[in-house]
């Protein structure tokens, strides 16, 4: 009776396959895609912080229009929370 053995032909051919498919999906991930995240990741960094300078921007905007006009901001925000309450009991 033959001993069966893990190391045929065959298999060895797909170790080496698959080895060979592993490096080539490192190469590609270290190559094409790390880069491409980096990228997205850059522009995405980008992006915050400019939304977040525009919410700064507005805010300090609101800030002066309020200290320039205190009972317009008083009478907007009475109203705002009439609307709201008239909304909420619907």
């Amino acid at each position: 009776m033959s001993s069966s053995s893990s190391s045929t032909p065959y298999s060895t051919d797909a170790h080496a396959e698959i080895a060979a498919l592993r490096e080539k999906v490192d190469m590609l991930l270290h190559n094409r895609v790390a880069p491409a995240v980096s990228a997205l990741a850059d522009q995405a960094e980008a992006a915050a912080l400019a939304a977040s300078d525009t919410v700064r921007h507005q805010v300090n905007r609101l800030s002066g229009t309020v200290r320039e006009q205190p009972l317009t901001a008083i009478g907007v925000a009475a109203l705002a929370g009439f609307v709201f309450a008239a909304l909420m009991r619907r």
